[in-house]
Parts: C-alpha cells; sequence; structure tokens
C-alpha cells in the first residue's frame, strides 16, 4: 500500500507532461489549419507561448493581413482545469491593415524624374503653346474648329472598328463603322457629324490598341511623364504606336509625307490644347500638387475607359481623347504603407477558482 501511494504524484506528472504535449501539437495544427482557411480561432492560454508566431491572409478583406493573434479564452470558452493564462490574458495591442491598391493605380517608381518633366512641359506650355492654342480658340469661330475636331477624329475610326474587333465588340465595332462610312460621305470627310444626329444617333467612341491590351488583362506598367507626349504608361505608348502604323495602310503612304502630316500635327495639337483648356485649369490652379493630381486623373480615366469595355464601368460621358463634360472627380490613392488600428481592449481574466 505504501509503495502504491509512492507512485501515485510521479505516475500524475508523467500523465501531465504528456498531455501538455499532446495539446501543444493539436495547438500548432490548427494554426496550419487558420492559415489556409483565414479564420480566427482561441488558442488554449496555456500552450500558446509555445506555438509558433504566425501570419494570416484575412479571406473577409482583400488586401487585409493580420497577425494571427494568440488569445486566451474569454467567456463561454472551456479551459482545463488548473491552468493559468500567460501575461495575464492581454492579447497584442494592435492589428496591422495593408490597403490594397486600387486597379488604376499604377506605380510611380520614377516620379522626381517625371515630376521635372511635368514642370518643364508646363513651363513650355505657359509661354508657347497655351497663348497660341488660345489664340486659335479666339480667332477661329467655333463651327469651324468643331469641323477640324470632326475631321482629325474621323481618320481614327478605322482603328476605332478594328480594335473593337479585336476586343469581340461586334456591335459597336459595326456602328463605328456606320460613322466612318455616312460622315466620310454626307459629313464630307468627317466635317460634319451626321452620324451623331437622328435618326442615327451614334457617338463617337474612343478606343484603340492600348485599350485591347488592357481588355485582355495587360497591366498598364509604371506611371510616365514624357515631354512632348505628356502623361502615359508603357501599355499605352506601345498601343498608341500600333495605332499610328495603321494609318499608311488605311490611308496609304501620302499621309506620312511632311506637307499633309505636319499639318494635321499643328492642327492636332492646337485643337486638343484648347479642348482641354478648362480641364486643365481644374487640374492644376491652386492645387497642392498638380503633379499626381494630373497623373491620378489621367489613370483613372483611362481605367474607366478599360473598365467600361468589359462591362463592369460607369459609362464614359466624352471619348476619352476628349475633354470631360462633366466636373472633374479625382480619387485619392491608397495609403502606401500598412496602418495600426488598435484591436479592441481584452476582456479580464477570469480570476482563479481556489481548489481546497
Amino acid at each position: 500500500m505504501f509503495a502504491r501511494r509512492s507512485h501515485k504524484p510521479m505516475l500524475l506528472a508523467a500523465a501531465g507532461a504528456l498531455a501538455c504535449i499532446g495539446t501543444t501539437a493539436a495547438a500548432q495544427g490548427t494554426c496550419a489549419d487558420i492559415l489556409v482557411s483565414g479564420v480566427y480561432c482561441s488558442i488554449d492560454s496555456a500552450v500558446a507561448d509555445y506555438a509558433p508566431a504566425a501570419v494570416r491572409l484575412d479571406g473577409f478583406g482583400p488586401g487585409v493581413i493580420r497577425p494571427l493573434v494568440l488569445v486566451a479564452p474569454g467567456e463561454g470558452e472551456q479551459t482545463t482545469p488548473g491552468r493559468r493564462a500567460p501575461h495575464d490574458g492581454i492579447a497584442p495591442p494592435h492589428d496591422v491593415v495593408v490597403t490594397g491598391r486600387a486597379s488604376w493605380e499604377a506605380p510611380d517608381p520614377l516620379a522626381k524624374v517625371n515630376l521635372k518633366s511635368f514642370e518643364v512641359t508646363q513651363s513650355v506650355d505657359k509661354a508657347l503653346i497655351a497663348p497660341i492654342a488660345l489664340a486659335y480658340k479666339d480667332a477661329v469661330p467655333k463651327p469651324v474648329r468643331d469641323g477640324v475636331h470632326n475631321f482629325l477624329y474621323n481618320m481614327r475610326e478605322p482603328v476605332v472598328f478594328l480594335n473593337f474587333l479585336l476586343q469581340l465588340k461586334i456591335g459597336r465595332a459595326l456602328e463605328t463603322a456606320g460613322r466612318f462610312v455616312i460622315n466620310t460621305t454626307a459629313g464630307i470627310a468627317g466635317v460634319f457629324d451626321i452620324a451623331k444626329r437622328k435618326p442615327f444617333k451614334w457617338r463617337r467612341r474612343s478606343n484603340g490598341f492600348a485599350n485591347t491590351l488592357g481588355f485582355y488583362g495587360v497591366k498598364s506598367g509604371p506611371f510616365l511623364f514624357l515631354p512632348l507626349v505628356g502623361p502615359t504608361t508603357p501599355r499605352d505608348l506601345i498601343g498608341g504606336a500600333v495605332d499610328r502604323l495603321l494609318f499608311p495602310f488605311i490611308y496609304g503612304r501620302r499621309i506620312t509625307r511632311p506637307q499633309f502630316a505636319l499639318p494635321i500635327g499643328v492642327l492636332g495639337v492646337l485643337d486638343h490644347r484648347s479642348e482641354f483648356d478648362d480641364t486643365l485649369h481644374q487640374l492644376h490652379d491652386g492645387q497642392a500638387d498638380p503633379y499626381a493630381r494630373s497623373r491620378d486623373f489621367y489613370l483613372q480615366r483611362r481605367q474607366n475607359e478599360i473598365d467600361e469595355l468589359k462591362g463592369k464601368g460607369q459609362k464614359n460621358s466624352s471619348p476619352l481623347s476628349e475633354a470631360p463634360t462633366l466636373p472633374i472627380t479625382v480619387k485619392e490613392r491608397s495609403p502606401e504603407h500598412g496602418v495600426l488600428v488598435p484591436a479592441p481592449a481584452p476582456a479580464p481574466a477570469p480570476a482563479e477558482t481556489p481548489h481546497p
């Protein structure tokens, strides 16, 4: 009888050690499940210090990453009798929230170079281009300027048509082809936009190979601000180059001759600058960072046009190549880094009931 009583404490100690080891393994296995499922859990506070550190992707919010919080059981959870919660049951004080970028937020790794190019471009515009464009706007009657504008954009309709075909937008492709035929004939080489009137009511749409690339999932790449080009991205540069290469095949090589290309180019610059004068004032005047505002306005409008092609964006108020017809709104960019959000204060650990 005495021998049995002397071995009982040792047997209880061994059983407790085995239970602790088994509980630790079970807790670590639960953590592995959490990393896959994205669901919070509670781990027995007695073995929380043994569990490895883990980070999980929150399945309830895209772009949100939180550290796996090891918490002491609260009310309604069962605990193993006789175990004390370490650290007085206090959970880590913060969750780390990393906000994901919106689809339009192209990175800007060359911001310093882009900003310098923007400033130089603005200086040249203020000293030369804007005065000439505004003089053109004041001197030339609006019906004549509208005719020039319609002629220039009617020349782009075959490119718009081809890209709608590439995007399998057959209805829009046929409508664009109809616009080109009607305006080129009845509209006298596109000077008059007859197709937008009754009975057709076919509005002008903007499209190009850059849109086709975006439509099929090609990312824009980093933002660029280039002299003579202005705001752009690698995707838009490549798409624009492909569009321009199509013109000689559509209209013949004579379109590339200086006596034709130079006047068309000059008229295009004057038309574009005069059309966007009000837009530029809204973007730049009285703004703390006109460069960032211009960059984000461009990227948002580009993304909206691609989203609209995919059927998940708002209808464009006007083609991208034309000035907006609605007041300008520019969304703010997401934070570059994570935001620390205080976690709710943990419930106090229940007082341990003394055993008799």
